[in-house]
């Protein structure tokens, strides 16, 4: 019997953790001028905001441990390349609550040159369920779409400069 393939959600909310400040490993993969993220939605605004994959690093892990670790897991990558870029504190209220994270923020080559070849990934997390990454312009969060967390947009473009 043949294991099917997760179904990614349509809309993806992130929780957080209550009453927590949540250290964060994000990966900023981009090639010329895309960058791969998804979108999280919030219930409350209907506000949707575009998010690199990322994940919560874990106690005696280093950032690029967990980028590496959830990116293998996630997606089915290997990271070639991991290299820091900055760190980024966020407070912010998302669906309903009061959210305090802090992205150490990597700029990751990857091993497999495929994933710029596909339009959308499917991110499968540790408790099966799934969402969906796109590749979008850099140039859509010079306008009116927002790429968070807050700084983000400029961090990638002094890197790229």
């Amino acid at each position: 019997m043949s294991k099917q393939a997760p179904v990614p959600a349509r809309r993806r909310v992130s929780q957080g953790l209550p009453d927590t400040i949540r250290p964060i490993a994000a990966a900023v993969i981009f090639e010329a001028d895309r960058i791969l993220v998804w979108e999280d939605y919030d219930p409350s605004t209907g506000e949707v905001v575009a998010v690199p994959l990322a994940g919560g690093i874990e106690f005696g892990e280093t950032g690029e441990q967990a980028i590496a670790r959830e990116l293998g897991a996630e997606i089915g990558v290997i990271p070639r390349r991991i290299r820091f870029l900055g760190l980024i504190e966020d407070i912010f209220e998302w669906a309903g609550k009061k959210r305090h994270e802090l992205y150490l923020i990597y700029h990751v080559d990857l091993e497999d040159q495929d994933v710029f070849e596909a339009e959308e990934l499917t991110v499968t997390e540790s408790d099966g369920t799934s969402y969906v990454a796109r590749w979008r312009p850099l140039s859509e969060f010079r306008g009116s779409a927002r790429l968070v967390p807050e700084g983000l947009l400029e961090l990638v473009e002094r890197t790229r400069n």
